[in-house]
């Protein structure tokens, strides 16, 4: 095993953990806190699921020797993150991430289950991303009226790093509101991160188990993480010509999501966007020593889970229109994509543009989330008007 490792994988993989993490723990961070944590809740969420992420990393593709690349549910934090608060606060939002949890293992056991997600149309499927991601889209728009100077050292950056290469603009964009922070704040908030703990505290939190939390956020989190990373994962995987074993891997990432959900962990999920940088040639010429890279992706992202209290202690001396501005410009790619993907049957329209509408809203009905009707509204106007057509 030591002897398939290559500089080419090595350099693959760390690039991959930089790219992934940068991209999106801004929104996993403003997820958490949208939903209640504090900054020591979000802090220790940050944590488990960065950590969880790289054992998963390390472990997976080293027993199945193919680049298996894991992260975060970034759809699912932006969801989070589009989210109000539930009334039993965080502890109810824990109960929810718990049942995600459940739902993902029980799909890896149980094959009905999984037929009955991928039964769900396409365009509906994108239709309901697409709402989720809009909220946060706006993010970069509404900050830029707020803060406009601090804002615009973000954008430009994100613009550069555009032109250069689509992976970069985030990085670019992150580096930017790191060098924007160092200039900005004052002497003695910078000495509230000298004293920070390296690491945040490890008390689980006692979770709120509700139908209410379940049908709104757990039930959505499950839809947005399969539609939006479980499936173009694994649809990575098997175009790069990977033997792929989806129950089993959705099985173990739902094992270990339940472990950390406890903490305010977020679902882990496949990653289609460093699974690509790390099934091409760049990851080394030979692919069946590809693995190496996701391995060392999975040790790179152990090491960042160390600087989780720090991380989340800088990010919370920034203004919250520009952390949110910060995730809001990681997901316009995404938005873009399920936008695409939610109209490209001309005959079907109706049905996926009253999902992009009822989850974009933020409505909620009887204490149930506009995601969750979307998708109901959604999927019977999409089936009712084929089956009306067949009849025609």
């Amino acid at each position: 095993m030591i002897r398939d490792v290559s500089a080419s994988a090595v350099c693959m993989g760390l690039l991959a953990a930089f790219v992934g993490y940068a991209a999106s723990f801004a929104i996993l961070l403003a997820g958490l806190t949208s939903v209640g944590a504090t900054e020591a809740q979000a802090a220790t969420g940050l944590f488990f699921t960065t950590l969880g992420m790289g054992i998963c990393s390390i472990w997976l593709p080293a027993i199945s020797r193919i680049p298996t690349a894991i992260t975060w549910s970034t759809p699912g934090a932006a969801f989070l993150a589009s989210t109000a608060a539930l009334p039993g606060g965080f502890a109810e939002a824990v109960g929810a991430l718990i049942c995600c949890a459940v739902l993902i293992v029980i799909t890896g056991l149980w094959p009905p289950l999984g037929r009955a997600v991928a039964a769900i149309p396409k365009p509906i499927a994108n239709a309901l991303l697409a709402g989720v991601l809009l909220k946060l889209c706006f993010a970069p728009a509404i900050a830029l009226g707020v803060i406009p100077w601090l804002v615009l050292s973000l954008l430009l950056a994100w613009v550069v790093g555009l032109t250069w290469h689509k992976l970069a603009a985030t990085p670019l964009a992150v580096l930017a509101f790191v060098v924007t922070l160092a200039v900005t704040v004052d002497a003695p908030a910078g000495a509230a991160i000298a004293g920070q703990s390296w690491l945040p505290p490890m008390a689980p939190l006692m979770p709120e188990f509700t139908l209410r939390g379940l049908i709104s956020l757990a039930l959505p989190l499950y839809l947005v993480t399969m539609a939006g990373q479980n499936i173009p994962g694994f649809a990575v995987l098997e175009l790069h010509g990977y033997p792929v074993e989806r129950r089993p891997l959705m099985r173990k990432t739902g094992l270990v999501s339940l472990l950390i959900a406890p903490f305010g962990a977020i679902p882990l999920n496949m990653s289609a966007i460093t699974a690509a940088m790390m099934c091409g040639e760049d990851a080394g010429p030979d692919a069946s020593r590809r693995y190496w890279a996701a391995i060392v992706s999975g040790l790179s992202l152990v090491t960042l889970a160390l600087f989780a209290g720090p991380i989340a202690a800088l990010t919370s001396l920034a203004p919250s229109e520009m952390i949110t501005a910060v995730a809001g410009l990681a997901l316009i790619p995404a938005l873009v994509a399920s936008l695409s993907g939610a109209f490209s049957e001309p005959g079907q329209i109706e049905a996926p543009a009253l999902t992009f509408l009822l989850a974009a809203s933020g409505m909620t009905l009887i204490g149930v989330s506009g995601a969750f009707w979307g998708l109901v509204a959604g999927s019977a106007i999409w089936f009712l008007k084929r089956a009306t057509g067949r009849r025609r």
